[in-house]
């Protein structure tokens, strides 16, 4: 398999200079605007890789959840994670499916990690197509408690973390209620088959649930852009795949707090307990579209 620098760095190089230089996030940007322009670069690669069959399923209940958006109602999708390429192929294959599919493209906004936007320029091109607001997640702070070894940049950084995580959840706050679908891996990081705690959900996305009115659970099956195990994000493996998205019933955030509410024991942690609920379905629909996508005339 290529690595994706490899096979499209002339396409990736005409990307990178058309968005001119790579600007540090802020509390001051960490809303950021897709660029559409950047799309038909990305589509070239996802109409090279992804196969005939590849797919968005129970659009019908993705088709609910936007209309719901639309009268003013904070709405949440929560998908799987495996590649960086999820939101890419998933944005496509909405804009595939006509004028309806087109509006639930233009109304997505994700929750980006910061590595995305500075980690590599290749990789901010490809995140930068698409509407964000950007963290940073815990997981990239604990990372970086563990490595800055010195105490006055582990304070600047941990400082800069807070700045940019309350400027995005204030955005969030603006956002949620006008027509937009707010996009979320609960995971907060892609899946890596090797380390089986990439797959637990992370305690905040108990918060997302509590604050937003209404959410769907999406499984993603198939991958066309996986991890590599010894590179950086810009060499990830190139490989051709069915995609399937599968959109769940849209569910009510009161009633499904609730319902898990029910269910804690004593002592338990009942973020994390819901969390590990919404996982748990997750990979439940993961597991029942992965038996049929192996058929051959799935």
């Amino acid at each position: 398999m290529n690595s994706i620098r490899e096979k499209y760095l002339p396409l990736i190089s005409k990307m990178m200079s058309g968005i001119g230089e790579q600007v540090p996030v802020s509390d001051s940007n960490v809303f950021q605007l897709g660029n559409p322009a950047l799309l038909p670069a990305i589509d070239t690669v996802l109409t090279d890789y992804l196969l005939p069959g590849s797919r968005v399923d129970g659009f019908e209940n993705l088709d609910s959840l936007y209309r719901t958006s639309m009268e003013g109602e904070p709405c949440l999708l929560l998908l799987e994670h495996y590649s960086n390429f999820d939101l890419p192929a998933f944005h496509y294959l909405l804009r595939q499916k006509g004028p309806e599919g087109r509006a639930i493209a233009d109304a997505l906004v994700s929750i980006a990690g910061i590595k995305l936007n500075e980690s590599n320029p290749m990789v901010s091109a490809f995140a930068q197509a698409y509407t964000r607001i950007v963290i940073y997640p815990s997981r990239s702070l604990e990372i970086i408690k563990k490595n800055f070894k010195e105490p006055n940049r582990l304070y600047h950084e941990i400082t800069r973390s807070h700045s940019i995580n309350r400027a995005a959840m204030k955005c969030l706050n603006s956002v949620k209620t006008t027509g937009k679908l707010v996009l979320v891996f609960p995971a907060g990081t892609r899946y890596r088959p090797w380390d089986p705690s990439s797959k637990q959900g992370v305690r905040e996305i108990a918060s997302y649930i509590k604050t937003f009115s209404k959410f769907c659970l999406v499984a993603i099956n198939g991958n066309i852009l996986r991890i590599n195990p010894s590179g950086e994000m810009e060499e990830d493996l190139l490989n051709e795949d069915n995609v399937v998205f599968t959109v769940g019933p849209m569910k009510d955030c009161y009633e499904y707090r609730a319902r898990i509410k029910e269910e804690y024991r004593s002592g338990d942690d009942r973020k994390q307990a819901l969390v590990d609920r919404l996982m748990m379905e997750l990979e439940e629909m993961h597991e029942r579209v992965e038996e049929g996508r192996q058929c051959r005339d799935y």
